[in-house]
């Protein structure tokens, strides 16, 4: 009997955490994470077996009209400049319903990567299977991976939003960095500052 309490609580717990700001019962550092196959802003559909050999995948997920993801758009196309020559590509996603903010249809995303000249992927996750999937809450958000899939570390970009230029720790690049040299990175997960993901009103 105590056995089955256990469980029960544990179960509870996690169906409760699924609804705040973290998602523990999604992907967490040390999983492997899934291939998946999503249309791209540049015409084509996009998986992680389709960017060939890498040393990892930076995984975004941002957002059209997010004044978080505003303000980091310009860093996101720079650490794809400066880490996809060097095997770890961004591939960002936008898991927002357009039934809730019209401004995040695939149609302004296309938009959107024009205005920008996005270097990388903008995958569109219409269904909203795989931000729950991996447990993303906020836009943007970062799950770095390594080349066999594994998350190394999951949260923020950097530990300032508003301020590029007063910058103190920048986590993924400090992750990149560990990756590079072997070894883990020191800080495997931070709190992504951002706006909720948006879901659809039918949704759960």
């Amino acid at each position: 009997m105590k056995n089955v309490a256990f469980l029960l609580i544990v179960l509870g717990s996690c169906f409760l955490l699924s609804n705040q700001t973290h998602a523990p019962c999604s992907y967490i550092v040390g999983d492997e994470i899934q291939n998946f196959n999503l249309p791209s802003t540049k015409g084509e559909m996009v998986s992680l077996d389709s960017l060939g050999e890498v040393n990892g995948y930076i995984i975004v997920f941002t957002s059209n009209e997010c004044p978080y993801a505003q303000l980091y758009e310009n860093r996101i196309i720079k650490l794809h400049k400066k880490y996809a020559p060097q095997g770890y590509p961004v591939i960002a996603i936008n898991p927002n319903s357009p039934e809730v903010l019209p401004d995040e249809s695939f149609e302004n995303m296309i938009l959107k990567d024009q205005e920008m000249s996005y270097p990388f992927h903008y995958l569109y996750d219409a269904e909203q299977s795989l931000y729950r999937e991996f447990g993303a809450t906020r836009t943007p958000q970062v799950f770095l991976l390594d080349s066999d899939r594994i998350v190394q570390y999951i949260g923020a970009i950097d530990d300032n939003a508003e301020a590029a230029n007063l910058v103190k720790r920048r986590y993924v690049e400090d992750a990149i960095q560990a990756l590079q040299l072997g070894e883990y990175p020191e800080v495997e997960q931070t709190v992504a500052v951002g706006c909720m993901i948006k879901k659809k009103p039918d949704s759960h």
